[in-house]
Protein backbone atom coordinates (compact mmCIF):
# COMPACT_ATOMS: atom_id res chain seq x y z
CA UNK A 1 0.00 0.00 0.00
CA UNK A 2 0.99 3.36 -0.97
CA UNK A 3 -0.43 6.53 1.25
CA UNK A 4 0.13 10.36 0.78
CA UNK A 5 -0.77 12.74 3.36
CA UNK A 6 -0.94 16.56 3.41
CA UNK A 7 1.64 18.44 5.60
CA UNK A 8 2.14 21.56 7.05
CA UNK A 9 6.19 21.04 7.54
CA UNK A 10 8.60 18.92 6.60
CA UNK A 11 8.99 16.80 9.38
CA UNK A 12 7.46 13.69 8.19
CA UNK A 13 6.25 11.39 10.65
CA UNK A 14 6.11 13.81 13.06
CA UNK A 15 4.36 16.37 10.86
CA UNK A 16 0.87 17.63 11.41
CA UNK A 17 -1.45 16.35 8.52
CA UNK A 18 -2.69 19.93 6.20
CA UNK A 19 -6.20 21.04 6.94
CA UNK A 20 -6.04 22.27 3.15
CA UNK A 21 -5.27 19.54 0.08
CA UNK A 22 -4.61 22.18 -2.41
CA UNK A 23 -2.42 24.61 0.15
CA UNK A 24 -0.15 21.85 2.02
CA UNK A 25 3.63 22.83 1.56
CA UNK A 26 4.71 18.93 1.39
CA UNK A 27 3.18 15.31 1.11
CA UNK A 28 4.46 12.62 2.96
CA UNK A 29 4.51 9.48 0.59
CA UNK A 30 4.43 6.28 2.71
CA UNK A 31 4.95 2.59 1.64
CA UNK A 32 3.62 0.36 4.13
CA UNK A 33 3.90 -3.96 3.90
CA UNK A 34 2.63 -6.32 6.29
CA UNK A 35 1.28 -3.66 8.63
CA UNK A 36 4.69 -1.62 8.70
CA UNK A 37 5.99 1.49 7.41
CA UNK A 38 8.80 0.02 5.30
CA UNK A 39 9.94 3.67 3.79
CA UNK A 40 8.24 7.58 3.57
CA UNK A 41 9.91 10.42 2.24
CA UNK A 42 8.84 14.13 2.56
CA UNK A 43 8.52 15.91 -1.14
CA UNK A 44 7.29 19.23 -1.84
CA UNK A 45 3.89 20.08 -3.09
CA UNK A 46 5.25 22.34 -6.12
CA UNK A 47 1.58 22.43 -7.03
CA UNK A 48 0.63 24.53 -3.97
CA UNK A 49 -2.56 25.69 -4.97
CA UNK A 50 -1.42 26.92 -8.56
CA UNK A 51 -5.07 26.31 -10.28
CA UNK A 52 -6.61 24.80 -7.11
CA UNK A 53 -6.38 21.19 -5.56
CA UNK A 54 -6.89 19.01 -8.92
CA UNK A 55 -3.72 20.81 -9.94
CA UNK A 56 -2.33 18.71 -6.40
CA UNK A 57 -3.84 15.99 -7.13
CA UNK A 58 -2.17 15.46 -10.34
CA UNK A 59 0.83 16.32 -8.43
CA UNK A 60 0.33 13.75 -5.76
CA UNK A 61 -0.42 10.95 -8.54
CA UNK A 62 2.52 10.86 -9.80
CA UNK A 63 3.76 8.80 -6.99
CA UNK A 64 1.31 6.13 -7.27
CA UNK A 65 -0.56 6.10 -4.19
CA UNK A 66 -3.40 4.03 -3.43
CA UNK A 67 -4.59 6.31 -0.42
CA UNK A 68 -4.55 9.63 0.57
CA UNK A 69 -5.00 11.29 3.85
CA UNK A 70 -5.98 15.12 4.10
CA UNK A 71 -7.55 17.41 6.47
CA UNK A 72 -9.52 18.89 4.50
CA UNK A 73 -10.56 18.92 0.20
CA UNK A 74 -12.63 19.99 -2.80
CA UNK A 75 -15.22 17.90 -4.31
CA UNK A 76 -13.58 18.16 -7.78
CA UNK A 77 -10.05 16.91 -6.08
CA UNK A 78 -11.65 14.14 -4.48
CA UNK A 79 -13.62 13.15 -7.70
CA UNK A 80 -10.25 13.11 -9.67
CA UNK A 81 -8.69 11.26 -7.15
CA UNK A 82 -11.34 8.68 -7.09
CA UNK A 83 -11.27 8.44 -10.67
CA UNK A 84 -7.90 7.17 -10.13
CA UNK A 85 -8.69 4.72 -7.71
CA UNK A 86 -7.12 6.56 -4.72
CA UNK A 87 -9.34 6.72 -1.52
CA UNK A 88 -10.01 9.63 0.36
CA UNK A 89 -9.57 9.77 4.12
CA UNK A 90 -9.95 12.99 6.48
CA UNK A 91 -8.04 13.19 9.24
CA UNK A 92 -6.53 15.87 12.48
CA UNK A 93 -3.30 15.68 13.98
CA UNK A 94 0.26 13.59 13.50
CA UNK A 95 0.79 12.16 9.92
CA UNK A 96 2.40 9.10 11.79
CA UNK A 97 -1.03 8.99 14.09
CA UNK A 98 -3.13 9.15 11.15
CA UNK A 99 -0.95 6.03 8.99
CA UNK A 100 -1.50 3.97 11.91
CA UNK A 101 -5.03 4.61 12.01
CA UNK A 102 -5.14 3.77 8.55
CA UNK A 103 -3.97 0.32 9.52
CA UNK A 104 -6.34 -0.22 12.41
CA UNK A 105 -9.46 0.65 9.36
CA UNK A 106 -10.59 3.67 11.77
CA UNK A 107 -10.08 6.69 9.30
CA UNK A 108 -13.40 8.07 7.71
CA UNK A 109 -14.28 9.46 4.40
CA UNK A 110 -13.48 13.39 4.25
CA UNK A 111 -16.39 15.81 3.43
CA UNK A 112 -15.86 18.71 0.47
CA UNK A 113 -13.86 22.01 2.08
CA UNK A 114 -16.47 24.66 2.74
CA UNK A 115 -14.57 27.33 1.28
CA UNK A 116 -14.85 25.60 -2.24
CA UNK A 117 -18.59 26.07 -2.20
CA UNK A 118 -19.43 22.10 -2.38
CA UNK A 119 -21.29 21.17 0.57
CA UNK A 120 -20.74 20.83 4.52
Amino acid sequence: MKVGITLEDKRGLDSQVSQHFGQCQYFLIADIEGGEIKDSKVVANTSQHGGGGCRAVDEILQYEINHVIAGGMGMNAQFKLAQAGVEVHGYSGRAGDAIQDLLKNKLKGLDACREHGHGA
